[in-house]
């Protein structure tokens, strides 16, 4: 089929051979746009130009969306300079490409003296489409469309781009997601960039201005969606507050389904009073929190000095996921960006971020770090491998104590294989005001650590065995009991909060405590106790959690949400989908692994001591602490969380971040070496 590439012409799909297009009479026609992108459909159009989608037949016939830009100049220096604002935004755009929640470019050229950008074509529907078949968003579920959407518009805003339409047609859920087992390295704008089926990618980017210093105030062309854009902007001013006001209105929106009219009016907003009375229009019987319900009139104010100023302010306010992202060589999610190189001094942020979408924010920069992190920067530095100045000397222990357990084993449909009984032992460890921690034996062995060559990403390999050993380890993540205790013991070298978590709960993890604090924890415990408690190398770690396995849970093959809490809205292998929870569960309601410890999979991810590596190369043989040629300014997250999706939660997968960040699916347990 030959396409006629002029923008007014009417019927432009033309038979094979065709000469002359029997529309509009045409020379202009080809079977492939620059040699290489064959048209399947008329997408839309309008002034700019049209949009089509299209294969890549040099890459397989790879689905994309080609954007077509007809300059509405006349003459050779106006054609030019078109030519160069229009290098200048496909610029913009493929650095915001970088991002696997932004669609990205593929190409831009020019061909019969027309514009081209080619980009990504993501599948799936947008929220106006989800709006209109599943009916009102509950209250988890704007959490969630925050969680995933205000990072990206941090990302954007970090480099001076405002986005200028944001709505519901303008976010798309994706359908699909990119299988990042071909990632070879860190090319800028992979092709194999990771994304995850379900995760909200931000589109549109045709009307996206860049601003920096003073131009951020300098009146420019009026654009936007009415019923979605305020004040300033209907004056040709934006801000990253202008984003995050159209993000708000599209949130209550969605809790609504209070549309604008095609004839301008909008129910949802009283013009009288210059507000919005959207609590007003709820379905009956739904009820939003205050807190969320706070951080919605905040976005929506008429005035800008009223509203948030960055993404990174509303992250802090609800408390969401504020880590930062992770450097080059990791996996997609929370939150992903594609290998940016370090630019004027700035820390490179991850090229694949991981799979679970956790939402993050950027890197931080010290003059920004407590606002955009939610963190309090302490003075005081802890190394995790330093002695403690204990009272009472370390003593030997004669554990008798033991308990039985059973242990499942699924196939990689899910379905249980094999279940038996098995028997560990441990002791107790009273951290006081009652409280006790039970710690397991974990016994001497040797153990692969890492992925083969078939699973995982290349932070994971090579495949090495490491013999540990023996020591015992947290039968669950520290609890809120737990860190309540020992955070009301004599401080050592900073102060805990005795209640950081946002899910509250005395069985639950606690949460939202930094590297720092759990280092100043297991020091305390220390101190009280006479024994070296520590948090677990990351080679204690994944031994420990793997329990003599060798496929990616230690349940087999696959994970089901009735042996974990982790975010089940995806499957692993053949496995099925089941119960996203939103939010942490008590420790031990879960089965446990053949070493008897609980809760490795999901709940919250777990700080490890080390320093961060790109690989295994180099490291320990005997499981012990890998600081040595590492980057000190990150440390250890391992086991996922219960907003990850399953392959952030296998026992290999690796995670690093500042030591300093807090976060919601951020936890911890101890280790401690007694004889």
């Amino acid at each position: 089929m030959f396409y006629c590439s002029n923008p007014r012409c009417s019927h432009p799909f033309n038979p094979d051979n065709t000469k002359f297009c029997q529309s509009c009479g045409s020379q202009n026609l080809s079977p492939l746009f620059r040699n290489r992108y064959r048209v399947i459909r008329l997408l839309g159009e309008g002034g700019f130009g049209r949009t089509y989608e299209a294969v890549d037949t040099d890459r397989m016939d790879d689905p994309c969306v080609i954007k077509q830009f007809v300059p509405q100049f006349q003459g050779t220096s106006a054609l030019e300079k078109a030519a160069a604002l229009f290098q200048q935004e496909a610029k913009r755009l493929y650095e915001l490409g970088e991002h696997p929640q932004i669609p990205r470019l593929i190409a831009y050229f020019e061909q019969n003296k027309r514009l081209y950008l080619v980009q990504e074509l993501i599948e799936g529907q947008t929220l106006l489409a989800e709006l209109n078949q599943q009916g009102v968003f509950s209250e988890e579920k704007i959490r969630q469309l925050l969680a995933d959407v205000l990072p990206v518009l941090k990302f954007v805003h970090d480099r001076h781009v405002i986005h200028r339409d944001i709505k519901l047609e303008n976010i798309i859920r994706r359908r699909t997601a990119t299988n990042s087992s071909l990632q070879t390295g860190n090319s800028q704008n992979s092709t194999f960039r990771q994304t995850k089926r379900g995760e909200l990618v931000l589109i549109d980017f045709g009307v996206s201005k860049q601003v920096t210093g003073s131009l951020m105030s300098k009146a420019g062309t009026t654009v936007g969606t009415a019923g979605y854009s305020p004040i300033e902007q209907m004056r040709g001013q934006v801000f990253p507050g202008s984003d995050l006001y159209s993000l708000g209105v599209t949130c209550i929106r969605l809790l609504t389904k209070c549309l604008p009219k095609a004839d301008g009016s909008d129910e949802l907003y009283d013009a009288v009073n210059g507000c919005w009375i959207w609590r007003e229009k709820l379905p009956a019987g739904t009820q939003i929190g205050s807190e969320l319900g706070k951080v919605l009139d905040k976005l929506t104010q008429d005035y800008l000095k009223n509203r948030y100023q960055s993404a990174g302010e509303v992250i802090k306010a609800l408390n969401l996921y504020s880590l930062p992202p992770q450097p080059p060589a990791v996996k997609s999610g929370q939150l992903a960006i594609s290998s940016l190189m370090n630019q004027g001094g700035k820390l490179a942020v991850n090229s694949m971020a991981k799979s679970g979408q956790l939402a993050v924010n950027l890197p931080p920069t010290p003059a920004t770090l407590q606002a955009n992190t939610n963190i309090q920067p302490q003075s005081k530095q802890i190394n995790n491998n330093s002695p403690i100045n204990a009272s009472n000397k370390p003593s030997r222990l004669n554990v008798k104590n033991t308990f039985d357990f059973e242990v499942f084993t699924l196939d990689k449909c899910g379905k249980k294989i094999n279940s038996s009984k098995s028997k560990a032992r441990f002791f107790e460890e009273l951290v006081g005001h009652g409280k006790v921690m039970e710690m397991v034996a974990v016994p001497s062995g040797s153990c692969l650590i890492g992925s083969p060559k078939d699973e995982g990403d290349s932070d994971e390999k090579p495949q090495h065995e490491v013999t540990l050993a023996a020591f015992y380890m947290g039968k669950f993540p520290v609890t809120q009991a737990q860190w309540a205790a020992v955070a009301d013991l004599p401080e050592v070298k900073m102060f805990l909060n005795p209640d950081p978590a946002r899910f509250k709960g005395a069985n639950r993890p606690v949460e939202n405590v930094s590297w720092y604090e759990a280092v100043e924890f297991c020091a305390r415990l220390s101190r009280k106790t006479g024994k070296q408690y520590c948090l677990p190398s990351e080679a204690q770690w994944e031994y420990a959690c793997r329990a003599k396995t060798v496929t990616p849970f230690h349940f087999g093959e696959t994970i089901t949400s009735e042996l974990a809490n982790y975010n089940a809205n995806s499957a692993y292998a053949g496995g099925l989908e089941g119960v996203y929870r939103f939010q942490t569960t008590d420790v031990g309601i879960f089965k446990p692994n053949a070493f008897g410890l609980y809760d490795l999979h999901g709940n919250v991810w777990e700080w490890c001591a080390d320093s961060w590596h790109n690989n295994y190369n180099g490291a320990p043989l005997d499981g012990s602490i890998w600081e040595s040629g590492g980057d000190r300014s990150m440390r250890l997250l391992r086991g996922g969380s219960w907003n990850d999706r399953p392959t952030n939660c296998r026992s290999a997968c690796r995670l690093r971040y500042q030591p300093d960040c807090r976060a919601s699916i951020v936890g911890f347990r101890v280790v401690v070496v007694v004889s």
